[in-house]
Order: structure tokens, then C-alpha cells, then sequence
């Protein structure tokens, strides 16, 4: 693994998400596409042996996860601060071996994306916000959080580009398997504006 260049691997890995909960439902930018896309991270995360892990932001007040994410065999950990690293959360990682890559989804960009990514960044661990698998309320919040983000030191990313990098060769034993949450391409959900500004 390079920290360098952000090469992904599933060895040392760990997929993060983020608070994809019922009241959010109606007011997230795209929160279909989102949710959507993330499911198919943890649906790849199962097959390529990556550990998943799941926060809540208030659930008394803010409801469940949403069920098409896939998560409800994972114990979902309950949370009120914008990051995910909880104590509950570092000691699961700690538990994982102190995984040294963070494959970041979930809302919002601007607020617990943001804070659970310099918190990660702090503590060494390379992150990789999958850019169309995270949103916001307002887009214009969630791009200019990407864009934050990016110079904090995060690798943006998307969800085919992570299916991809984690198996690397047509041969991997898992392929056929990513292979089938690749046949539909993700759809488009706002980041173009985001290129057009760079």
C-alpha cells in the first residue's frame, strides 16, 4: 500500500457508514443515489472480506438506517457527535487491527463526513470519501465540503472506481461476483458541477 498515490487494498481496510437514517430521507440531496451506491459498497465489502461498520446520528430522534442499505444484521453504534470515531468505534477498530484505510460514506459531507474524516486523517489512518456516495441537504454544502476535504489530504473517489481497485484483475477469485453490482453504472448525482469548478 502506498499512502503516497491512495492505492486501495482490501487488506487493512475498513468501510465506514455514515448515519443513512429514516428522517433524512426527504431532505438529503439524491438520497436514493447515495444509499443506492453505498449498499453496493457493503455489498462488495461482504464478498471481498472488508469490515463494515455503522453509526447512527441521534436515532431516538432521527430514526433507523434505512433498510435498502443492506446494514441490519450490523450493530448499528448510536452517536451524537458529528464524527463517527466514538470511543465504541475506536475500540471496534482497534478490535480490526487498527485498519490503515477508511472507505468513507454516508451524510452529511459537510458535517460528519467532515469531522469523522480529520479525525481519521489525524490519527494516520488514508481516507477515501466515495464522492457519489455521500451527500448533503444543500449541494452546494456537500461540494464545497468534497472540495475541503480533498485538500485536508482525502482521496474522492466513486463507488465503480473502489469496486474496481479493490479487485484489480479480471482473475481475482471475486470478480464475477463485483462483476454483477457493476452491470448498471451509477447514475449521475450532481458531482459534474462539482469537476466543471476545478
Amino acid at each position: 500500500m502506498s499512502v503516497s498515490i491512495g492505492r486501495l487494498s482490501t487488506e487493512g481496510s475498513v468501510l465506514l457508514l455514515c448515519d443513512m437514517q429514516e428522517k433524512f430521507r426527504p431532505n438529503i440531496f439524491q438520497f436514493t443515489n447515495i444509499v443506492s451506491n453505498a449498499a453496493r459498497l457493503l455489498q462488495a465489502s461482504r464478498v471481498l472480506g472488508i469490515p463494515p461498520i455503522v453509526t447512527e446520528q441521534y436515532p431516538r430522534g432521527l430514526g433507523p438506517t434505512v433498510p435498502e442499505l443492506g446494514a441490519g444484521d450490523l450493530p448499528a453504534h448510536a452517536k451524537t457527535k458529528f464524527t463517527m470515531l466514538t470511543e465504541e468505534v475506536k475500540e471496534e477498530l482497534q478490535a480490526l487491527g487498527s485498519p490503515k484505510q477508511a472507505i468513507l460514506c454516508g451524510i452529511e459531507t459537510q458535517a460528519c463526513i467532515a469531522c469523522t474524516t480529520f479525525d481519521l486523517l489525524e490519527s494516520g489512518v488514508e481516507v477515501h470519501i466515495v464522492a457519489d456516495a455521500v451527500s448533503s441537504r444543500s449541494q452546494t454544502d456537500r461540494l464545497f465540503a468534497l472540495s475541503r476535504l480533498r485538500q485536508s489530504g482525502a482521496f474522492l473517489t466513486t463507488t465503480e472506481a473502489v469496486l474496481l481497485q479493490l479487485v484489480q484483475d479480471a482473475k481475482h477469485p471475486s470478480f464475477k461476483e463485483i462483476q454483477k453490482l457493476l452491470v448498471h453504472p451509477s447514475p449521475d448525482t450532481g458531482l459534474l458541477a462539482f469537476f466543471s469548478s476545478l
